[in-house]
Parts: structure tokens; C-alpha cells; sequence
């Protein structure tokens, strides 16, 4: 057994009948390249059960501590079936983009079976009327509960279904997997009880460790070098209160190249400030529609990952999070773009003095019984719609594979995000990398954003807007140049001529 940390614990606590908690993907696959031409969807079994020993998350579920007194454990699932993993499903016809979008949305606004091993695969074909696409293909709308990956693990969890050619050649060797049994009661509550008396020198541990990152930005913040302007509330929005059960989704690819130009516009920008630009620019745009934009800057919640190099294929969340203004009160593009790029250079130096990872582990300071009681409660009296939020939305970027990927033989030519919204963040920006594309998801709340086509045509128009400007030559001021020998030259014909 694996116990739970505290932070990947939350995400449980969390879980309501209107806040599920899992986190996913959108793939699209061209079947023309698997062998024969098609895919059924047997293979897929076939492909995904030859692989399951790729990730430890498959074929683990989560035991519950009796009254939550603990935190959680998982458990090779001694009942683990592929086939309630795995599910297939078709459009209608005509089979577009927006269809796509529906169903995907429902799919994810489904809370997830906690007594089974947390992720599931549902295939989705008759994808024959999106533009760009050839008839024939077929997606993926993955969901895995947060408890078990974060957005860095769940690179490492896609790539054991997938490979960087078509070859569909099964892993040599035989599985090493093997089933537990259920635990016992009582063992699970002398374990709670053991954990419990160490607590309080865990507390120490972690108060301890922080301490010299906050004299450090003490001293930063008393000289100047850092601000704590981050530290303000956000403005209230409409997408800032109790969520409902269903959700909309939708995303916006933008190339790779163009993102990369807009960011050589301004000094020291990079690649996240400017899709965090693009998401501001589009928020802005999309609540002035609405008559709704707040006076203050909208911010964001960006995760950082703290995984080290030894951690990568690691279950559960191993992140903290900076928060950034999204320069939502400015019009002019490029103008935003350094605002956001200020904005995120003083987050990242706030977060460096402290230390990401000293900041992740606090979440391990709650107790587990009363960390889930109060998430029960947040929810069950709408406080979200009683105080100002921490932030607006969440933006997180997930670096992808450079090179083609394929799964079961057929080639991925698209992937974006979802995500989960909660009480109080009712939008969230999945921002996934893929060869020369970079896409810009989004999941929010159906009554929040009941009309997504608008949203993704707002994202749409701030990065043309972005690269108009960066495309704009930056004027050279006029120098006057004041020639001297002919001034005197002049000046002594004057004095001649008297």
C-alpha cells in the first residue's frame, strides 16, 4: 500500500457530485497509418491491457480511511477490468467539431467511480465533417482524477500507450503486476493512529524549512527587488462563484512559430507570458461583451511543477502555484504582454525566495478529517459567493512531444486539455504543446460561459491582435543632424556680405 500526501489527498476532499475532480485530454488520431488502414476497437483493448505495466496509476484504486481520519491509500485493484476502462462511443452525423465539443464536455462533467482504479479511456468515432481532419478519424476523451497525476505525470502516463512509430508490437516479457487484497480496518486505523503522533514534528519540519525563504523575501521585499502586489485579492467576475454540474469545452490551436515571434516583441517574455497574454486579452474581450470586466487586472493561478528528475514517472501532484495578472484592464496588446511579463517575473521571484517546493508541502499541514470536512462544507454553503476569490481562473501549460506520436498504429494530429472548475473557479486554460502546434483549451461552467463559440472567437482575435503588433517595426525617432562646417560656412558668407 501507498499512502496518499495531503495534497493529493485535497483533491478527493474535494470531490462533490458538482465538482469532480479529474483532469484529462482530447486526442485525434488518423487511422490511416495503423496496419490495414483502420483501427477496431478490440485492438485498442488488446493495445492498452499489452501496456498497462507503463504506469503504475491503471490498475491502482483508493482505499478510504474509515471517517477520514487519514489520509487515503492506494492498492493494486484486486477487481481491475479494462473493459469498464475503456469505452467506445460514436457521433452522429455530420459528425463536426462542435459535436465533438458537446460530448466531450458531458463526458468530463461525469464524476469518476472512487472505488475503481481513477482514469478512464472513451473512444469516440465518426469524427468525418472537422475541417483540417481526413474523414475517418477518431478521439480520445481520457480522464484521470487529479489524486493521481498532475499535469507533468500524466506526460508519463500518456506515453505508455502511445510510441513514436506505428508499430504495434506488444512490450517484451511477462507483467510483475499483482493484486492486493483489500486491507482490514483495523489495520488501516492503527496505521491512521501511528501517523497521527508524528504529525506535529512534521509541521516543525515545514516551518522550519520555509524560514529562511521568507527572511529572504523580506529582505527582497524591504529592498525593492520584489513586490507583493500578487499577494492582492482578485476581482470579483461571473466566473468566480458556486459551480453547477455541467460543463462546456472547447480550444483554439495557434502555430508554434507565431507564439515564438510574439514573445521576441518584448525583452525577456516568454512562451507562457504570451499565451497568459492571449487568455487575458481574451477574457477582457469576451466580459466587455457582457458589460461585465472588473476595473482591476483579472489574475490567474498558474501551477509550477517541483518534480525532479527522479520523480517524473511518480504518481499524485508534485506542484506548488504563482499567481499572475492577466493585464485584463489594458487594450493595447503588446502593452498587456509586458504587464503580464512583469507580472510573472515578480510571482516567480516571490515563489524562488520561499521555494516552490517549501510551499507545496504545506498542504501536508491540514489534518485529513477536517481537510475534508471543510471542503464538504465550503461547498455546502456557497461560500464561494461570499468572499472575494484568490484568483480568477487557472491557466497550466503541459509540454508535449515534439515528434509524431501513435497510438495502436494510428497517428495523433491533435491534442488539447480539460480540466477541473471548482467553487470559486469556475474557468480553467489547459495549455498542451504537440509538434509545431500549441492549443489553448478551456472547461467552464455551462451557466458561467453558456455560449464557448464566443470565448474561443475572442481567443481567437487577441492572437491576431498579439501578432499584428509584434509584426508592427518598432519606429526609429528622427535624429537631427546639424552639419557644422557648412553652419560656419554659411554664418562667414553673412558676415562678408556686409
Amino acid at each position: 500500500m501507498l499512502q496518499l500526501s495531503a495534497q493529493d489527498a485535497s483533491f478527493v476532499y474535494l470531490e462533490t457530485p458538482h465538482t469532480p475532480m479529474h483532469i484529462g485530454s482530447v486526442a485525434i488520431y488518423d487511422p490511416s497509418t495503423a496496419p490495414g488502414g483502420f483501427v477496431r476497437f478490440k485492438d485498442i483493448l488488446a493495445f492498452i491491457e499489452a501496456r498497462l505495466r507503463g504506469a503504475r496509476s491503471f490498475r491502482q484504486r483508493l482505499v478510504r480511511v474509515p471517517f477520514d481520519l487519514d489520509h487515503p491509500y492506494w492498492i493494486e485493484d484486486p477487481e481491475f477490468d479494462i473493459e469498464y476502462h475503456v469505452r467506445h462511443i460514436a457521433l452522429p452525423k455530420p459528425g463536426d467539431w462542435r459535436q465533438l465539443c458537446i460530448q466531450a464536455a458531458r463526458l468530463h462533467s461525469r464524476p469518476m467511480d472512487l472505488t475503481k482504479p481513477l482514469w478512464e479511456f472513451t473512444i469516440v468515432e465518426g469524427l468525418d465533417n472537422i475541417e483540417g481532419l481526413p474523414p475517418g478519424c477518431f478521439a480520445i476523451v481520457s480522464k484521470v482524477h487529479h489524486a493521481a497525476i498532475d499535469g507533468m505525470s500524466g506526460v508519463e502516463m500518456s506515453a505508455a500507450v502511445h510510441s513514436i512509430s506505428p508499430d504495434v508490437t506488444p512490450p517484451e516479457g511477462e507483467d510483475p503486476w499483482k493484486a492486493e487484497n483489500m486491507p482490514q480496518v483495523a489495520d488501516l486505523l492503527a496505521r491512521s493512529y501511528l501517523n497521527n503522533l508524528v504529525q506535529p514534528m512534521r509541521v516543525m519540519e515545514t516551518i522550519g524549512r520555509s524560514l529562511p525563504g521568507m527572511g529572504k523575501l523580506a529582505a527582497q521585499v524591504g529592498k525593492g527587488d520584489v513586490s507583493v502586489r500578487n499577494a492582492r485579492p482578485a476581482p470579483r467576475t461571473p466566473f468566480n462563484g458556486k459551480v453547477g454540474a455541467h460543463r462546456v469545452w472547447d480550444a483554439a490551436p495557434f502555430p508554434l512559430k507565431d507564439i515564438r515571434a510574439i514573445k521576441d516583441a518584448v525583452p525577456g517574455a516568454t512562451v507562457n507570458d504570451v499565451v497568459l497574454s492571449i487568455v487575458g486579452g481574451a477574457l477582457r474581450s469576451y466580459l466587455i461583451g457582457r458589460g461585465e470586466l472588473p476595473k482591476d487586472t483579472m489574475t490567474a493561478m498558474a501551477p509550477i511543477s517541483v518534480r525532479g528528475e527522479g520523480e517524473k514517472a511518480a504518481m499524485g501532484n508534485l506542484v506548488s502555484a504563482m499567481v499572475v495578472g492577466l493585464g485584463t484592464q489594458i487594450e493595447d496588446p503588446l502593452e498587456r504582454l509586458r504587464f503580464v511579463h512583469d507580472e510573472a517575473k515578480n510571482s516567480k521571484a516571490m515563489t524562488n525566495a520561499v521555494g516552490a517546493k517549501n510551499l507545496a508541502d504545506y498542504s501536508q499541514l491540514m489534518p485529513s478529517a477536517l481537510a475534508g470536512l471543510g471542503a464538504r462544507l465550503y461547498t455546502r454553503v456557497g461560500a464561494a459567493n461570499a468572499h472575494a476569490p484568490a484568483f480568477n481562473c487557472v491557466v497550466t501549460n503541459v509540454p508535449g512531444s515534439r515528434v509524431p506520436l501513435y497510438f495502436c498504429g494510428a497517428k495523433m494530429v491533435g491534442m488539447y486539455g480539460t480540466g477541473p472548475v471548482f467553487d470559486g473557479m469556475g474557468i480553467i486554460h489547459p495549455v498542451y504543446s504537440y509538434g509545431d502546434t500549441i492549443a489553448i483549451s478551456f472547461t467552464a461552467d455551462r451557466d458561467m460561459l453558456p455560449d464557448p463559440a464566443t470565448y474561443v472567437a475572442a481567443l481567437r482575435s487577441t492572437f491576431d491582435a498579439l501578432r499584428a503588433a509584434a509584426a508592427r517595426p518598432v519606429p526609429v525617432p528622427a535624429v537631427q543632424i546639424i552639419d557644422k562646417p557648412l553652419g560656419m560656412k554659411k554664418a562667414a558668407n553673412r558676415k562678408g556680405a556686409k
